[in-house]
């Protein structure tokens, strides 16, 4: 692990355990005099903790946890880690076409009724990452262009009046097909992710639904121990042993 990720973790786990009761981080300098490393090093640690949304540096005034970060599940990987503007999208391609039954069933719409298929590249700091196929009803999306597919759906999303809820996400190992292979320039048998998410309205619509495949994929989860629901499950567990 490098040296910053190291450091980018250990903070993370002090802002979590609410080690830094004043709300604020010592300086760039006693960090380094703590981590035996140079400010170049804290630097980067810090501007990546930025980026993440853990902390805020504020010029003359030092460096500041985020409002209730400890109280949140943090999720992290190389997409969210790093600024909009070193993400980009490009479209491969976008259809129109009625939904097979299986479409229908994850939209919970009429057979034949048109959904968009589009699929698109995700580069980060001008290295493809992410092959994303995507899914949308076209009901809701009649509009649906190459600028919102190279742009942010979900800034689409909620520009068009609907109102995002939430998404469910699981992730499986996968084998990239030979176009996936070409497409992100790599050799044959190339470990790779599968992520695949629903994502809700607060409608209750599902509005989108994605199959990525990612490559060199990491993600990080810095989950606050819920303890209440701990006890309620230990005390769920001995009324079962009980009963039996």
């Amino acid at each position: 692990m490098k040296k910053r990720d190291f450091i980018v973790q250990d903070l993370i786990s002090k802002i979590y355990q609410r080690q830094f009761a004043s709300g604020k981080l010592p300086d760039q300098r006693k960090l380094a005099k703590v981590y035996h490393v140079s400010r170049y090093t804290i630097q980067a640690a810090v501007k990546l903790l930025q980026e993440m949304g853990v902390v805020k540096t504020v010029q003359g005034s030092g460096i500041f946890v985020a409002n209730d970060i400890e109280k949140n599940q943090l999720i992290f990987n190389s997409l969210t880690r790093t600024p909009y503007e070193r993400i980009t999208s490009k479209m491969l391609s976008l259809d129109l076409a009625p939904s097979t039954p299986e479409e229908a069933r994850i939209f919970q719409i009429p057979k034949q009724e048109l959904i968009w298929t589009f699929q698109r590249i995700r580069i980060v700091n001008y290295k493809i990452e992410q092959i994303e196929t995507s899914k949308m009803p076209y009901n809701l999306f009649p509009q649906l262009s190459q600028a919102e597919v190279e742009g942010s759906i979900q800034a689409f999303v909620e520009e068009t009046g609907l109102r995002i809820s939430h998404s469910i996400t699981s992730y499986s190992p996968t084998v990239l097909t030979r176009q996936e292979e070409k497409i992100f320039q790599c050799k044959h048998g190339q470990p790779a992710m599968n992520i695949t998410t629903r994502s809700f309205a607060e409608t209750g619509e599902v509005y989108e639904y994605t199959q990525i495949s990612a490559i060199d994929y990491t993600v990080t989860y810095i989950t606050p121990f819920d303890r209440e629901q701990y006890l309620l499950r230990k005390k769920s567990q001995r009324q079962e042993a009980d009963r039996d």
